[in-house]
């Protein structure tokens, strides 16, 4: 049988992985969408958010693995994710509302 402190930090580092996966991900897509809001021409707006992208997600890696705990990480990944949500809710709707 497996010890149960092996098993604690074998599910804490799954939940880190998981959050620098799907909550960077989440975190990286409406910073993108959140970056179609900003004062300039749309063409520059996409590429400005796809670049965005890139950034967010690569820092959001990291700073999943530096934090002290996988709860720190899930709680400030949401934390940041919230203003970008509003923010971007304008173009968010009219995809929730189709799907």
């Amino acid at each position: 049988m497996i010890p149960r402190h092996i098993l604690f930090a074998r599910g804490a580092l799954a939940s880190r992985i998981l959050a620098a996966l799907f909550g960077g991900y989440a975190l990286a897509a409406l910073a993108g969408i959140a970056a179609a809001a900003l004062p300039i021409q749309k063409a520059e707006a996409v590429l400005t958010g796809m670049m965005l992208t890139f950034l967010v997600h690569a820092g959001a890696v990291v700073w999943v693995f530096a934090v002290r705990s996988a709860t720190r990480a899930w709680v400030g990944l949401i934390v940041a994710t919230v203003p970008l949500v509003i923010a971007g809710w304008p173009w968010l709707r009219p995809m929730l509302e189709s799907a």
